[in-house]
């Protein structure tokens, strides 16, 4: 796994703050402050269809039912925030608790509204707002839940892009 410095990990916290508060000038400017890596210097940052492809591998794995894949798209010290729980989530054990209840309800999300900051070229930002058609598992009725998101993602020495950090939280309107 790629390890990154303290001080880079609690500037990326802090701009997924920022980032979730819908101000990423200061997210940016504190987290591209780290210098990156001889090999990372030669890598192209992702791109903004990139980024927005990761959710596209995270709902696929949503779609399989199998919560062990989707807590595998999340780091080793990932911090998930999940829309439907109150618990802070922030190892794997706990991850894939989550989406063993979630992952009942048949979950397909579909994005409405997207912003994506590329803070360097290991380090990305998606936040916006999604929606979640669901059907529960005891009842079969159908709903819809509308939620903002934020996931942070960091580029692993191997390539692999993984959630770092994911917020969730229901609209407050409804």
């Amino acid at each position: 796994m790629n390890r990154r410095p303290v001080r880079r990990r609690i500037a990326l916290a802090a701009a997924v703050a920022v980032a979730a508060a819908g101000t990423f000038a200061l997210g940016a400017g504190v987290a591209g402050a780290d210098s990156a890596s001889e090999s990372a210097k030669h890598t192209k940052p992702a791109t903004k269809a990139q980024v927005l492809s990761l959710f596209d591998q995270w709902n696929a794995a949503l779609r399989t039912g199998d919560p062990n894949k989707v807590a595998d798209l999340y780091a080793k010290d990932a911090v998930l925030l999940p829309t439907v729980s109150n618990n802070v989530r922030t190892d794997r054990a706990e991850i894939v608790d989550y989406f063993e209840h979630f992952l009942q309800n048949k979950p397909v999300g579909t994005k409405v509204e997207s912003v994506v900051n590329v803070l360097d070229r290991d380090t990305v930002i998606d936040t916006g707002v999604y929606e979640f058609a669901l059907t529960d598992h005891e009842t079969g009725e159908k709903s819809t839940v509308k939620a903002r998101y934020t996931y942070a993602y960091e580029k692993q020495r191997d390539g692999k892009w993984l959630i770092v950090n994911h917020h969730s939280s229901k609209m407050p309107e409804g």
